[in-house]
């Protein structure tokens, strides 16, 4: 199978991830500001879960774009990955409509630690099809935020039961690391495609 149509249809499944996650934010029934106020945490635990969306689709059509062929094992290591990022509206909304509190608060970096060890066993696939000498290979060389943010949620879940603003503070920190773009598989792909 081409990388294309693996990328398509993820592509689909992202998009309706997004969809869900914004049908969560309910209007309120007043028309003054103060009517927005309850809706905060549910919108920006919205804002959160968009970015890293954003982030996982961007790395992951870049991932997508240096791979030369899909095997079986990378079609159900993306369907892996895909089954945790669809479980972003639920934790998502769990955690807004309950402000923050801590066993949502908890589940949400659950989800995303399972997410990024999703992310962590595709790449691992597509690295094994394409070898240790790709310039897939060269260009995630020691991946430092690929391991740093899976330490991350496992500091902030049990800190979600000390204080549940920690853990969103964490969240958002991984959020803002990967939001600096990131090229070095951009690169490598052009370079690919040059030679």
């Amino acid at each position: 199978m081409e990388s294309n149509r693996l990328e398509a249809f993820s592509d689909g499944v992202l998009a309706i991830i997004i969809t869900i996650m914004v049908l969560e934010l309910k209007v309120p029934h007043g028309a003054d500001l103060e009517a927005l106020k309850p809706l905060l945490p549910v919108f920006l635990s919205y804002v959160l879960s968009f970015i890293y969306v954003g982030i996982y689709w961007n790395n992951h059509h870049h991932l997508l774009k240096a791979c030369r062929k899909v095997t079986g094992p990378i079609m159900w290591a993306n369907l892996h990955l895909l089954f945790w990022l669809s479980l972003f509206p639920f934790a998502t909304g769990w955690m807004g409509e309950n402000h923050i509190a801590a066993l949502p608060t908890a589940l949400y970096g659950g989800v995303l630690l399972c997410a990024a060890i999703a992310y962590f066993i595709l790449q691992n696939c597509i690295l094994k099809n394409e070898g240790s000498n790709s310039k897939l290979a060269v260009a995630l060389g020691s991946d430092y935020k690929g391991k740093l943010s899976p330490l991350f949620y496992l500091a902030a879940i049990p800190a979600a039961f000390y204080h549940s603003w920690i853990s969103a503070c964490l969240y958002v920190c991984v959020a803002l690391m990967w939001l600096i773009p990131d090229r070095r598989i951009e690169r490598a792909v052009a370079e690919d495609g040059a030679a």
